[in-house]
């Protein structure tokens, strides 16, 4: 890695967290809309919808911050080790699901997020 592991880290994280934030209000926006579509008019309806909806907008800025950033990330680091820590989203969506969108969580989730975790430290530390 040409940078250092700790600025390469912590804009991993960020990319993880604008990931994170752009799929709770993608999640959100959904909820608001009636998804009940069984139509093609009803669909072309849903779409509309769904396009005049800021959340949606607000998604596709976080989503497009966080590309911009992990193509940085990956013009200076392996793509082994930055895909690696990458994986720490699937524990911030489940925090922000539980949290935001209030969510349950069962405890076999909770131990794959834990194993996940887990797999991070180990990538982080090689």
């Amino acid at each position: 890695m040409k940078e250092g592991l700790f600025f390469i880290i912590s804009l991993i994280v960020i990319t993880s967290i604008c990931d994170t934030i752009s799929q709770l209000f993608l999640k959100s926006s959904i909820n608001l809309i009636d998804s009940r579509v069984n139509t093609l008019q009803k669909v072309a309806q849903f779409i509309f919808r769904l396009i005049r909806t800021p959340r949606l907008w607000i998604a596709f800025l976080f989503s497009t911050c966080s590309l911009f950033i992990w193509l940085f990330v990956l013009s200076k680091a392996d793509l082994n080790f930055a895909f690696s820590l990458d994986s720490m989203h699937y524990i911030f969506i489940a925090m922000g699901s539980m949290w935001v969108l209030k969510e349950k969580i069962g405890s076999f989730r909770w131990l794959g997020i834990v194993s996940i975790a887990f797999g991070i430290i180990l990538v982080s530390l090689s």
